[in-house]
């Protein structure tokens, strides 16, 4: 499904005002759902999403939302060169050895990392003809979440997903 559980919207909210990053990138947007609260937050924010399935940038007008839309799998995209990567609901539709390769990347360049993800059983096949919403891996668990990412400095646990933020940079400081 392109919407994601809308639990941790607060949460991330927090967050976004906290770092106040200047450039983001948001990784599966699907609906947009982070794109849009990015722009009623920090409308200055220059914002960039990464999406793979070309269907849903004009069937939910990201165009719109996001200041550049880039289509293209994320496993091979690199320029992960800004301030915060957000990963919402999408490292569960690519195998955890995927999944731990795109961190590392992402690790190496950006300043932070936000992770939404189902900590709970929660398969799901594909989606309104999109085969890339399929769960590759539907048994996360916030325990396995915290020993697969390295760097997270923030978490916050709810009832179907955890939110994680990881600081890459040893000198950037979380506030």
């Amino acid at each position: 499904m392109p919407y994601s559980h809308p639990e941790n919207i607060e949460w991330v909210k927090e967050v976004l005002l906290k770092l106040n990053p200047k450039t983001i990138t948001d990784v599966g947007p699907g609906a947009g759902k982070y794109g849009s609260l990015i722009k009623e937050v920090l409308p200055e924010s220059h914002t960039t999403c990464v999406e793979i399935w070309a269907p849903y940038v004009e069937r939910f007008n990201l165009g719109e939302i996001y200041d550049s839309v880039v289509i293209s799998d994320a496993r091979i995209y690199q320029n992960w060169n800004c301030d915060l990567v957000i990963l919402g609901d999408v490292l569960e539709h690519m195998s955890e050895e995927e999944a731990l390769s795109l961190w590392h990347k992402i690790s190496q360049i950006a300043k932070y990392a936000l992770i939404a993800i189902p900590i709970i059983h929660y398969p799901q096949g594909a989606s309104e003809g999109n085969p890339f919403e399929a769960h590759v891996d539907d048994h996360w668990t916030h325990e396995r979440v915290i020993a697969a990412f390295p760097q997270i400095t923030e978490q916050q646990v709810f009832g179907i997903t955890g939110s994680y933020l990881a600081n890459f940079s040893p000198n950037v400081i979380a506030q």
